[in-house]
């Protein structure tokens, strides 16, 4: 599933393609939502909004396009109407004069007014957005403290969006690593300190990733993992998906785990339990 970097880098190349120009034709593939393809037709988009994992494609008549990619969701950016070749369904689609922004596979797809937004049941849960500019490290330290995440592990609580908004599988290990804390420290086993480096990284990583193309590792070592001829995947990360290779700061074989049906990485030297 995407995360909230990727949700966030989606957005922008969605409003670059289409906020210059008015919406000449809108495709919804839900009967339940045809209606609504006149209503927007003809509008500007003002903004791409992004909470989490969530987007609101906001136009100017008060309405707004929620959608959640889910497991398979992907948009597309394409000269206007100039569909790829695929098996994909397509679900969603906005044209204009110049490009289509289209989505494929998605299935939560709905229409808001600004009331409906707020008490949406799913984004009126959310915590705050990990990339939000005016979220700042001693606020999450705070809600790490807060009773009702205190005695959590932290394993489970990163991957809780009502903690958190837009953070997943690689982003909590990377981020855990980083802090090295093991993932099932809980908020009352850190100091004041861990904790504070712990809500430093977690907003650190997830921006670094969404400005370098998903990179969480150090920048000047996947450098010169790349020139060396590494692929992506193996540059990406500290130590997602590296189960048993060596890990970068201590050499310790990374170990791989499962918590809740979901695979965490982690070292056992460098986040000791």
């Amino acid at each position: 599933m995407p995360e909230g970097p990727e949700i966030r880098i989606a957005a922008d190349k969605i409003e670059k393609a289409i906020c210059p120009y008015p919406a000449t034709e809108i495709f919804f593939a839900f009967d339940h939502l045809k209606p609504f393809e006149a209503d927007l037709t003809g509008c500007r988009i003002t903004g791409v909004e992004t909470r989490g994992k969530a987007m609101l494609t906001h136009f100017d008549n008060g309405l707004s396009v929620y959608s959640h990619n889910q497991l398979y969701g992907k948009w597309m950016i394409r000269k206007a109407h100039d569909l790829p070749d695929t098996n994909r369904q397509l679900r969603f689609a906005i044209h204009n004069a110049k490009k289509s922004a289209l989505l494929y596979s998605a299935s939560d797809i709905q229409i808001l007014s600004e009331p409906e937004i707020e008490a949406h049941p799913f984004l009126s849960k959310l915590g705050p957005d990990v990339l939000s500019s005016k979220l700042q490290p001693e606020q999450l330290q705070a809600s790490l403290k807060a009773k009702k995440h205190y005695r959590r592990r932290l394993a489970t609580l990163y991957l809780d969006q009502h903690f958190l908004a837009g953070i997943g599988n690689y982003l909590r290990s990377e981020i855990l690593f980083i802090a090295r804390l093991h993932p099932q420290r809980r908020p009352m086993d850190c100091t004041g300190d861990q904790l504070l480096a712990l809500a430093e990284a977690s907003i650190s990583t997830a921006y670094q990733s969404y400005k370098y193309r998903g990179i969480t590792n150090d920048l000047d070592l996947a450098n010169k993992l790349r020139a060396k001829g590494d692929r992506y995947r193996d540059y990406r990360y500290w130590v997602f998906g590296r189960d048993q290779k060596p890990c970068y700061i201590c050499s310790t074989p990374i170990v791989k785990e499962r918590v809740s049906n979901r695979r965490i990485y982690y070292c056992p030297q460098c986040q000791p339990v």
